[in-house]
């Protein structure tokens, strides 16, 4: 299994289960925890294979639909829906931290592996850690959390960019694409308990 393999799964297992926490959360029907499900852990990954004019991941590998599937049955049987306040909890700001680093690198590994230059990197880095969270949350009414979430967006970014200065260095290899992953989860769980934020503009 590839290094790239390795955190795409673990990026679509912490997405599904944040999908599915929103989801209950907006009080969906049963339909609606799936769709939430899939679209948050499946939306970045589709886009990001768009862009790199690849066929979807999940059109050519049934892997990802049964991690998806499976977190949402994991979560029903073990009654996460019967938390309250869930997204405030530690499980679920882990969990969603550790999904957006894990897209974060895989958005910059194809951006590699077709050749994109430094902004291509850090676009679908961007995309695929962001991308299908802000597509379930524009289905669901809710202002997408790249707009308002605490250093968020921004840690895709600075990930992208790490991954993509390895690259450069020569220095790509699967300990250091675990450092930048320790790194990521580290810097976005440290901004959201610090409360960091990017400046605002006002009056």
């Amino acid at each position: 299994m590839t290094a790239l393999e390795i955190a795409d799964f673990i990026g679509i297992i912490c997405f599904a289960l944040s999908g599915f926490l929103i989801a209950v959360h907006y009080k969906l029907d049963i339909l609606g925890v799936f769709i939430s499900a899939f679209l948050t852990a499946l939306g970045g990954g589709m886009t990001r294979d768009v862009l790199a004019s690849k066929t979807p991941y999940v059109f050519t590998d049934t892997m990802p639909v049964i991690l998806v599937i499976a977190t949402v049955l994991i979560s029903l049987i073990f009654k996460l829906h019967k938390i309250d306040d869930i997204e405030g909890k530690t499980a679920f700001i882990i969990s969603d931290a550790v999904g957006l680093v894990s897209f974060a690198i895989t958005g910059a590994l194809v951006a590699i592996e077709n050749e994109f230059n430094f902004l291509g990197v850090l676009i679908l880095a961007f995309i695929t850690a962001v991308g299908g969270g802000t597509i379930r949350d524009i289905l669901i009414n809710r202002v997408p959390s790249i707009l308002v979430s605490e250093f968020y967006a921004t840690v895709a970014i600075i990930v992208g960019l790490v991954t993509y200065a390895l690259h450069i260095f020569d220095l790509q290899s699967l300990p250091a694409l675990i450092g930048v992953f320790v790194f990521g989860v580290s810097l976005r769980l440290l901004a959201y308990y610090e409360g960091w934020h990017l400046p605002t503009l006002s009056k």
